[in-house]
């Protein structure tokens, strides 16, 4: 009788041992390298080639005559109008999307309601462009469906001082429409990171509902806030699709300036300022999300 192979091989019918496998070691960064390559190539290299530009002339000559443009009283508009829209879209949908996260707050996460407002929170955070601004157009253009009704049966008429909707105020309303369901997606997770435990201990040492939320809710809850809000901010000013189809007429913005640039006839001398437009707006756009990262480093404590 013989005995059986104890010794890690097995024995294959022949009566030789069969080896193990070998397995082949792969590094784990090459999981990285698809994504690595789209960010390189639709990100970093055009943003490397904007910004550059503006520091060359039409003959290829390094320069630094282009950045005088950026003192340009119209560029220095364009400028302060992205930074008011920007500012004012990112703190209104940053409130309201926070009170819609406070109003989350008492619905269970894996409900029917809060599966929808999420869900929908992802779309609508998307939608914009073209798409956008036909829905506002149809919507309360000069003869979209609310203004005419306002029109017809209450004799109330939005554009008595005038087509408001194609100039810089009528892209508030576009704006915040994407701006509140982003701060959803961005802030309910900070709001959900509340722990009970906490209220009840607060209630347990005689505080209430107001004092949670001034000495426990509201001070955690506001770097997120803070990191949010920045983002919303940085989200804003780089918007390009829903201006340029709303507000055909002028360029009051940064990103219609550099549109302007590129296409325009009239800027002889003038063709890499759309570089040094994109300069600026990298520039902007760096310190905003340099902030943010180091906000969300410190929100990121709570919602460990």
């Amino acid at each position: 009788m013989t005995a059986p192979l104890t010794s890690g091989a097995e024995s294959n019918h022949s009566g030789s041992a069969r080896r193990p496998a070998a397995r082949v070691s792969v590094p784990a960064f090459l999981g990285l390298v698809p994504f690595a390559a789209y960010v390189l190539l639709f990100l970093a290299l055009p943003t490397l080639l904007a910004v550059l530009s503006g520091f060359f002339t039409e003959d290829g000559t390094f320069t630094l005559d282009n950045l005088a443009a950026l003192a340009d009283p119209v560029i220095l508009r364009a400028f302060a109008n992205s930074i008011g829209l920007s500012l004012l879209t990112a703190v209104v949908g940053a409130v309201v999307g926070a009170l819609a996260c406070y109003a989350m707050l008492g619905l269970a996460e894996d409900g029917r309601v809060r599966g929808i407002v999420d869900g929908a929170s992802g779309v609508l955070a998307q939608f914009g462009g073209v798409m956008l601004a036909f829905a506002f157009i149809a919507t309360i253009g000069v003869q979209g469906l609310v203004t005419v009704w306002l029109r017809d049966t209450f004799g109330i008429d939005i554009f008595v001082n005038g087509a408001w909707i194609y100039d810089l105020p009528g892209l508030v309303l576009p704006y915040i429409y994407f701006q509140v369901p982003l701060m959803v997606i961005t802030f309910m997770p900070a709001m959900a990171a509340l722990r009970p435990q906490w209220a009840e201990a607060n209630l347990t040492l005689g505080g209430s509902t107001g004092g949670f939320w001034l000495r426990i809710g509201i001070p955690v809850l506001a770097p997120s806030f803070a990191a949010s809000l920045l983002l919303l901010f940085a989200n804003a000013f780089s918007s390009y699709a829903t201006a340029a189809a709303l507000a055909s007429q002028g360029s009051q913005i940064v990103p219609l300036q550099i549109r302007a640039a590129l296409v325009s006839e009239t800027v002889l001398g003038r063709e890499n300022l759309a570089g040094t437009l994109a300069l600026g707006m990298v520039v902007i756009m760096a310190i905003v999300m340099w902030g943010y990262s180091i906000i969300q480093r410190r929100a990121a404590r709570w919602q460990r």
